[in-house]
């Protein structure tokens, strides 16, 4: 398991960490191996240098991909060596072991969308050829599935990211009909991009019910002030602090970016039980079902009536948070999907994939 980050990092510890245990069970052994140790994260997030992190990472990823040979299958996620063409990445890939990479975000966009032309010339099509030249792509929502079609890769599957619902549980009946906090999850940069063009408006809703907008993992970025609570993110204590909110947000804008993104912001909300307020990009529009686990929302008139609509009924969020709830068992669970994974990488090791898309 080539993974981005170690466990500090949600897209590494969400789309392939968090199955080894399963994967164990189904008879499937799994060495996982990071690019990016937690340093790397400690001291972004902290506004230092991360130069030395990343030198690490490149000695450490070298390392890795000289004993591919090892395995059965390498399990991707993304890419090998960020930053570096296609062709140097290749040299050390095509050993003949089946690569299955991982997409939970566009991060394509990252090298063809990037301001530098030099960039765009030389690593613009490179998550491309990661893609065409993997046994299999998993994504986590179609439009990455998508690309990866139009990349060429033989065989696509759609796994979304998902939670541990025995992890995952809904709060108190008594503590969900008492409380009434605006919650918000994720990081500094998110926070900053998403949330912040639209903060005055959650504010003002916030102290209108006479609450709070409760942000986890936004600091260093979010400022204090009035009806913002501020509280620091920490694995151990995540589900605890979404559970400590009444309704769970997700504002983004409709950029390429975000369409690539894959809800899991919602899951983590509804399978708290957690009514949820989203704004309509990507599969935002499929996880949210409009009036019925939560509300849709465009405008900031939309976000407003849909925040005092929700902060006014105690009764309203917990009939939506149990649909939300009971969506997430179903659809969203690592329950649900752990099966579906561990099949597909015995496929890829076995070289019996199906060859459709």
């Amino acid at each position: 398991m080539l993974s981005r980050y170690d466990r500090q990092g949600a897209s590494s510890r969400l789309r392939t960490m968090q199955y080894v245990p399963l994967l164990a069970e189904a008879g499937i052994e799994v060495d996982i191996a990071p690019f990016f140790g937690n340093d790397y994260l400690e001291r972004l997030y902290a506004g230092r240098s991360t130069a030395a992190s990343v030198g690490r990472g490149f000695a450490c990823r070298i390392g890795q991909l000289r004993r591919i040979t090892e395995y059965d299958v390498v399990w991707l996620e993304k890419e090998a060596l960020p930053w570096l063409p296609w062709r140097i990445e290749r040299a050390l890939l095509d050993r003949g072991v089946p690569i299955v990479s991982d997409y939970d975000d566009a991060v394509f966009h990252r090298y063809d969308l990037h301001r530098s032309r030099l960039v765009r010339h030389f690593l613009g099509s490179k998550i491309d050829r990661v893609m065409g030249a993997s046994a299999l792509v998993i994504a986590g929502n179609d439009y990455l599935a998508d690309r990866a079609r139009t990349a060429g890769a033989p065989k696509v599957e759609i796994v979304p990211t998902v939670v541990d619902t025995n992890t995952y549980g809904v709060a108190p009946a008594v503590m969900r009909a008492r409380n009434s906090k605006i919650g918000w999850i994720g990081t500094p940069s998110t926070w900053t991009e998403y949330v912040g063009p639209l903060l005055p408006t959650l504010l003002a809703a916030a102290e209108a019910a006479q609450t709070t907008l409760y942000a986890v993992g936004a600091r260093p970025a979010a400022a204090p002030c009035p009806n913002l609570e501020l509280v620091d993110w920490s694995e151990d204590r995540e589900v605890d602090l979404i559970q400590g909110m009444a309704i769970g947000i997700m504002p983004l804008d409709d950029s390429p970016w975000a369409r690539g993104k894959c809800g899991y912001k919602l899951i983590q909300y509804m399978a708290c039980g957690l009514p949820v307020v989203a704004s309509p990009t990507g599969v935002n529009s499929e996880i949210v079902e409009h009036g019925v686990n939560g509300f849709l929302a465009s405008s900031e008139d939309e976000w407003r009536e849909a925040l005092a609509k929700l902060l006014n009924s105690a009764e309203l969020r917990r009939k939506m948070g149990d649909a939300g709830r009971l969506k997430v068992e179903r659809q969203y669970s690592l329950q649900a999907c752990a099966p579906k994974i561990a099949e597909l990488l015995r496929q890829a090791a076995s070289g019996t994939l199906p060859k459709k898309r």
